[in-house]
């Protein structure tokens, strides 16, 4: 059997990034140092991490950490996190992905405009529960067909739609297509607001 190694194959522009940068910590001498939520889906670095004495925690563990570097991964957070970390008096390392940065930039400036925010996502990864996280008020998150033909626009707000950036592209498409055949009175659902964050 020959086996051959896709040119593409290894981890995404974010994920080197953020997985680096935590390799650059311990050479450095920083200790310890935490990760908020598993650096990668790939249990062989995050054991590797672990033996040379990187924790992973949770959100709900921050208060109970006394000294100590917490990374935050590619995926990022809600600005609520960033509130804790500085409460609770910790140094922290910010390896958000520059695209998802993007996106919490948009629904931050979209939502504090008055716009209705739209995700394509799944609700319970972390990168859109960061993602909503960044929103002045509430936001609506829909993963699937019969979701989005469920849902009930505002007719009193201009909607913004963004995606997680590992949605899945024809998924986005479909979504898009049932979204724009909802009424939106005199707020028109144009190309303007609805925003591809996908990655490439």
């Amino acid at each position: 059997m020959k086996v051959k190694t896709a040119k593409t194959a290894g981890f995404c522009f974010g994920v080197k990034r953020a997985v680096d940068r935590v390799y650059e910590l311990i050479e450095e001498g920083v200790s310890p140092i935490y990760t908020l939520g598993p650096i990668i889906h790939n249990e062989e670095v995050v054991s590797d991490l672990e033996k040379k004495g990187v924790s992973v925690i949770q959100e709900e563990d921050i208060p109970g950490i006394r000294k100590g570097t917490v990374v935050i991964r590619s995926h990022g957070v809600g600005r609520e996190v960033y509130e804790k970390l500085k409460a609770a008096g910790l140094s922290f390392v910010d390896v958000t992905c520059p695209f998802v940065l993007k996106i919490h930039r948009i629904v931050e400036r979209e939502s504090r405009a008055g716009k209705q925010i739209i995700i394509f996502g799944d609700p319970d990864h972390p990168e859109v529960k960061g993602i909503c996280g960044w929103c002045e008020g509430s936001c609506t998150v829909l993963r699937s067909r019969e979701e989005t033909e469920n849902f009930v626009p505002d007719p009193d707000k201009i909607p913004c739609v963004v995606s997680q950036t590992t949605f899945n592209y024809n998924k986005f498409k479909e979504l898009v297509e049932i979204l724009c055949k909802k009424r939106y009175d005199n707020n028109v659902l144009n190309i303007d607001n609805i925003l591809n964050t996908i990655c490439n």
